[in-house]
């Protein structure tokens, strides 16, 4: 049977376990606003009742409430979720934003966009073939082809822009994976000290679960608890985070877009030289998949090229056959400067009418034949135009996918995230409950620690007094 004295016990563990109660709820009360943080529960358990011997009878009431713990109301699920979608997310992301940068600097449609540069020098060779020899019209023509030429270049020099910036990009995104994953090492032997020494490591493990976040989204990073208060941060099955270990990642190859075939941009492990690692997701890998040899922007690169070497040999191959209004005939309009990319090296040979062959051979000073085929040019079936048109297609319609998929991306990492805010967010209403509940508790057992101490002042002092 529970003594009189043992009561105060029991009432004063009812008394911690409200305390505590009170405590936590402050405590995710305080922090209802702080990223990441999850909310708390004071675990508690019942006491039983113990047996003073094998003779002992009557009634045994158990010995109160003991305080467990504090637990953290995280979902393993939900986490893993999140980190897999913000995995993707960080792909998509990436790949978009190159794509969106990619189709803007290409000013299609527009008056500033190569289509327009190419429309008015087949226009202006159609002025020419109609007033040849002329010095004011071959002043436009040549006027017409240097601003195709700058076009063209102008165009190829802002990708290798863009190229450059994605792979600064890449290389400070594998700087913040490094410190990420010092950090979650870091907090891997801090969580594993204060779970050992009987402490509460909740908020650390909040702090971690933000960081393999990040990771997740930065390297396509998964996590792998190890149950012992560490967690493992696996990269396509190589540790990044072992323990209060790491491995550090490093940028290498190239450092120039015209070197993306040969020397492609990589991660490799800085302590494994040479060895490529696999990444399956997160923002690197967008960034690598964009500076690839197969990239949007090396494709963009070779298609200024490819259309500057096409409107050179094209022109060239009918400016030949004609002849200056001096009869000089065999000349090339467009040179294509040797040891550069051919949509730098573009430029205009004649500086003035006399190098223009407008007219067909032995035709007379005011025949523009030949003009007139340069100018029809526009319209044959391989003509730099429709080359140029089928490339800015292309590239919208990979933009428009890469859009598309980040949408989707972003959705599935929203719902994601909405899933596990919902279960491990602080919500005022439910805190408010459970203070009031804790608050009850706690009236509840000092109204009993009052009744037991008149229960004991009765025994202790006014036994015995009854008919003195």
């Amino acid at each position: 049977m529970t003594s009189t004295f043992g009561l105060l016990n029991t009432a004063s563990t009812a008394l911690a376990a409200a305390r505590a109660g009170t405590d936590v709820i402050g405590q995710n009360i305080a922090n209802a606003a702080t990223p990441g943080y999850v909310r708390q529960r004071v675990d508690v358990s019942s006491i039983g009742a113990v047996r003073a011997g094998l003779l002992s009878n009557g009634v045994h009431v158990g010995g109160g409430v003991q305080v467990n713990g504090v637990v953290r109301l995280a979902d393993p699920l939900l986490d893993g979720r999140v980190q897999t979608t913000s995995s993707v997310n960080g792909f998509w992301t990436v790949q978009s934003g190159a794509m969106s940068t990619l189709e803007t600097s290409l000013h299609e449609p527009g008056a500033t966009g190569t289509s327009a540069a190419l429309q008015r020098f087949w226009s202006a060779w159609q002025d020419m073939g109609s007033h040849p020899g002329s010095a004011p019209q071959a002043g436009v023509l040549l006027q017409t082809a240097g601003q195709l030429s700058a076009t063209i270049a102008a165009g190829y020099r802002d990708v290798v822009g863009q190229w450059s910036a994605q792979r600064d990009q890449a290389a400070s995104t594998v700087t913040s994976v490094n410190q990420l994953a010092t950090r979650v090492a870091a907090l891997n032997g801090q969580i594993r000290t204060t779970i050992a020494g009987g402490g509460n490591a909740n908020e650390l493990l909040d702090q971690r679960a933000q960081l393999t976040t990040q990771l997740a989204d930065l390297s396509g990073a998964t996590v792998r608890d190890l149950g012992n208060g560490t967690v493992d941060v696996v990269i396509n099955g190589n540790s990044l985070v072992t323990g209060t270990t790491t491995r550090q990642l490093a940028l290498a190859g190239t450092t120039e877009l015209a070197g993306a075939s040969t020397n492609p941009v990589h991660v490799e492990w800085a302590d494994s030289p040479g060895v490529a690692v696999q990444l399956d997701g997160g923002r690197i890998a967008g960034g690598l998949a964009v500076l690839s040899d197969a990239g949007p922007l090396v494709a963009t690169a070779n298609a200024y090229s490819d259309l500057a070497t096409t409107v050179a040999t094209q022109v060239n191959a009918v400016h030949a056959t004609g002849a200056t209004t001096t009869g000089t005939t065999g000349l090339d309009f467009f040179a294509l400067t040797a040891g550069v990319p051919a949509a730098v090296g573009l430029t205009v040979v004649p500086t003035d009418a006399s190098g223009i062959a407008a007219g067909a051979v032995g035709s007379g000073a005011l025949d523009g034949s030949v003009a007139d085929r340069i100018a029809n040019l526009a319209s044959a079936a391989n003509s730099p135009d429709k080359q140029w048109a089928a490339f800015v297609v292309q590239t919208g319609t990979l933009a428009a996918t890469a859009t598309t998929q980040s949408g989707l991306a972003t959705a599935a990492v929203t719902s994601a995230t909405s899933m596990q805010a919902s279960q491990e967010n602080v919500d005022m209403d439910e805190e408010t409950t459970n203070l009031l509940t804790w608050q009850h508790a706690y009236q509840g057992a000092a109204r009993v620690l009052t009744t037991i101490d008149d229960m004991l002042d009765t025994l202790i002092n006014k036994t015995g007094l009854v008919g003195r």
